[in-house]
């Protein structure tokens, strides 16, 4: 059992640093708005404090999930950031979706204080967070990963280390490219089979025993047929990690041009209101 810190506790970092805390492990959490750190002690014991930095003072592990690089850079290597407090031989793991970037920029930083680093994005939404069934895609050295998957194994079904740092968020883009286009696919497939009058419900049931079966079409399928989207992981953070991945193929020279118009399709679902809906809400944009 290990003391650790859980810095960010929004949909996916809250009961995340539940499944650590019920694991045995001693948990301290931050979060930005106090309040909700005040309801997860409540809820599962451990602690809270009021900054990232006093969170990692004598914790070996802290994880930190929050929105973006400039969140992560706030809650990790400002004045009251986490690696303030951490202290050299320790561990700093970031389960944040954010640019390959920003990860090896700040295991450059962390190594300064002889901390070590893993970047370690996450698939499986918030239905995989709070069910412990998440999959971690981590960037950083060998014996590190090693160290700490064991913590992992509280909410993660598979963890892989993919390489050095910056690696997991590369994997991460990877997942996200594969998503948006099967996400559209099926937004299309469901509007084609409403169009010609089949029961789109029985098509599922069909096609879901087939070739085209897959985890959207078995979680999203059914929910798009009735235009219910106020669940799940919301458009905008999809736009978030799109735009990422984008940046990084510019850099690298992939070309997504299938990734880049469903990013311009999610555009349109923000403009019809649908910013915190479902990202399975691309089917909004095709006419009834």
């Amino acid at each position: 059992m290990a003391k650790v810190a859980f810095i960010g506790l929004g949909v996916m970092g809250y009961p995340m640093a539940g499944h650590l805390q019920r694991a045995g492990h001693d948990v301290t959490v931050y979060n930005r708005t106090t309040a909700k750190a005040q309801r997860w002690q409540e809820q599962y014991g451990g602690s809270y404090t009021l900054t990232p930095r006093d969170a990692a003072q004598g914790c070996e592990l802290v994880f930190v999930c929050v929105g973006n690089d400039d969140d992560l850079r706030q809650v990790v290597a400002a004045k009251q950031g986490a690696l303030m407090g951490m202290e050299a031989g320790s561990l700093l793991v970031d389960h944040t979706t954010a640019s390959a970037d920003v990860a090896r920029e700040l295991a450059e930083v962390a190594a300064e204080r002889g901390v070590a680093f893993i970047d370690a994005p996450v698939s499986g939404g918030q239905a995989g967070a709070e069910n412990g069934a998440l999959t971690v895609m981590a960037g950083g050295e060998p014996e590190q990963f090693e160290r700490v998957r064991p913590v992992l194994e509280a909410y993660a079904k598979c963890a892989e280390l993919m390489g050095p740092a910056g690696s997991g968020q590369l994997c991460k883009m990877v997942n996200q490219i594969c998503i948006a286009g099967v996400v559209q696919g099926l937004a299309e497939g469901m509007h084609f089979a409403q169009k010609a009058g089949l029961d789109g419900d029985r098509v599922l049931g069909v096609i879901g025993k087939g070739a085209a079966q897959s985890w959207q079409m078995d979680n999203r399928g059914h929910t798009m047929l009735r235009d219910e989207y106020e669940f799940g992981f919301a458009v905008d953070w999809m736009r978030k990690d799109l735009g990422i991945t984008l940046d990084e193929a510019r850099r690298n020279g992939a070309q997504l041009p299938l990734t880049a118009l469903v990013d311009q399709f999610y555009a349109e679902v923000q403009r019809l209101g649908g910013s915190r809906m479902d990202t399975s809400s691309l089917k909004l944009r095709l006419p009834k």
